[in-house]
């Protein structure tokens, strides 16, 4: 008898086990993204994410996900899920450095790690651990929410020759990026993407840094400001799940798996989705768009960002212990980083490609 219990019991138990999220009740939940929901591959990882949700836990949890064409508050995405109108939500922290400049890090910052060297700064050098710290605060869950890599450094209307062509300049460009731009002389403005075009078209701003072609081409700056800069300003850019600490406790321990599962193979996806997208518009740039002129930032003007981006992080490593805290702690992985990055990835793309001349 006893024995017959067992093999029962044992049973059951597969069963139970086999049975996605068995343990939890029937969770809804809603998701307000920066994005509109057409602006893919932003909004493509919350989407995605919240299939695999959907499908891992047997139909049983399901998240909502609104763009900023239904919420109308791109930027208070942070405030909305502290709040508790929102579950949780999808955006990039450098747009709370007002309200926190240690925020900047779990982003990007101008001249900082490129994805790779940030991934294992995230995952296995405490990034994630000081990310936690810094939201802390604010009641809410912090996680990586999908990776763009090296940015392009944006659409001008004009040629920058010099650093006297900065001057003046009206400029969308957010994070530090932008209070880099300023010390140089440029009027720094941010402008939710939903209004980038218009604003260029119109006249408000000279120029703009949106992401790479992969999302660049299909808004049409390049009809407007045809000078295409390389990047410096955002060489990792990390996007973010944002969750509300209090809903996410009341989570089975299945649904936290599920969830913690689904984000970091959704924010993976996004980043591969989005590289592949910019290899695709780039092959067609100089055929389908004969008008765009691809250009470097001349050197002096590159040294003079670099010179300003260390006085900004000095300045406020000085006032503010977390953001020196995070500053130490990036600037000491990425030089142990960039020595390996630099034998193993650009060594080998270097060699390459002077085989291939």
């Amino acid at each position: 008898m006893k024995s017959t219990i067992k093999v029962f019991t044992f049973f059951v138990l597969l069963t139970l086990l086999a049975t996605p999220a068995f343990a939890a009740k029937k969770i809804k939940w809603k998701l307000a993204m920066t994005w509109s929901t057409t602006l893919t591959p932003l909004s493509t990882a919350p989407i995605q994410l919240s299939k695999m949700v959907r499908e891992m836990s047997g139909g049983n949890f399901i998240i909502r996900v609104e763009g900023s064409e239904k919420h109308k508050a791109p930027l208070g995405i942070l405030d909305m899920v502290k709040g508790g109108q929102y579950d949780m939500g999808h955006s990039a922290s450098y747009y709370w450095k007002g309200k926190d400049i240690g925020t900047v890090f779990f982003c990007t910052v101008p001249f900082g790690m490129n994805v790779d060297e940030q991934y294992a700064w995230l995952y296995y050098g405490g990034g994630m651990e000081l990310m936690q710290e810094a939201f802390d605060k604010y009641n809410v869950l912090s996680f990586p929410g999908g990776n763009t890599g090296v940015q392009m450094g944006g659409w001008f209307k004009k040629e920058i020759k010099s650093l006297k062509d900065l001057k003046g300049l009206k400029m969308r460009i957010p994070g530090l990026a932008g209070e880099v731009f300023a010390k140089l002389g440029v009027n720094v403005t941010n402008i939710p993407s939903g209004e980038l075009y218009t604003s260029l078209d119109r006249g408000t701003i000279d120029a703009l840094e949106w992401v790479a072609p992969s999302m660049d081409i299909k808004m049409g700056f390049h009809k407007i400001a045809p000078y295409y800069y390389t990047g410096w300003h955002e060489p990792a850019s990390e996007l973010q799940y944002i969750i509300n600490k209090k809903e996410y406790e009341k989570l089975s321990a299945e649904y936290k798996a599920i969830l913690k599962t689904a984000m970091k193979a959704c924010s993976m996806d996004m980043f591969i989705d989005n590289y592949a997208m910019s290899i695709e518009a780039w092959d067609k740039m100089k055929t389908d768009y004969p008008n765009i002129k691809v250009k470097e930032f001349p050197k002096p003007v590159l040294q003079a960002m670099s010179k300003a981006a260390n006085e900004l992080y000095d300045s406020y490593a000085a006032e503010n212990a977390f953001f020196k805290k995070v500053l130490k702690s990036q600037r000491s992985y990425m030089k142990k980083a960039r020595a390996w990055t630099a034998i193993s990835e650009f060594n080998y793309i270097k060699t390459s490609m002077e085989l291939d001349k």
